[in-house]
């Protein structure tokens, strides 16, 4: 099994992420994610823009398997903090979680949401503590 499929399998569990908001994750690597998200008219607010709850659960899934994924102590989200830009035009968001700063006790990630017309979509920084398993 690859380090693709082994990271879509360990977080198969997250329902809310990868059944009903549709979200896969498309690429891993150290410190790493990428994850994509279709865009349906579920995921459309009342004035049929894309609605943040969806943007932002998109941004913490990657921030999700970049901080967790094969890594010896979990990580959980202390301080997530969404920027938007713009809204989208596109079909298909993009969020690539890149860690900025890893400390003992707690880390610092960037993910960066765009969409497949390459339009910025959104910025969320989060601020991640380690737990011991």
């Amino acid at each position: 099994m690859s380090r693709l499929e082994e990271a879509r399998e360990m977080f198969s569990k997250d329902l809310y992420a990868t059944k009903l908001s549709g979200i896969t994750i498309e690429e891993v690597g150290e410190n790493y994610a990428k994850c994509a998200m279709k865009l349906t008219e579920d995921h459309k607010n009342a004035y049929g823009g894309i609605m943040g709850g969806a943007i932002y659960t998109l941004a913490d899934l990657a921030f999700a398997v970049a901080s967790n994924f094969d890594k010896p102590a979990s990580t959980v989200s202390l301080v997530g903090t969404a920027t938007f830009l713009s809204m989208t035009r596109g079909s298909i968001l993009y969020a690539e979680a890149s860690l900025i700063k890893d400390g003992k006790t707690n880390c610092f990630y960037d993910v960066r949401v765009y969409d497949d017309l390459g339009r910025d979509i959104a910025v969320v920084s989060f601020t991640g503590a380690h737990l011991s398993k």
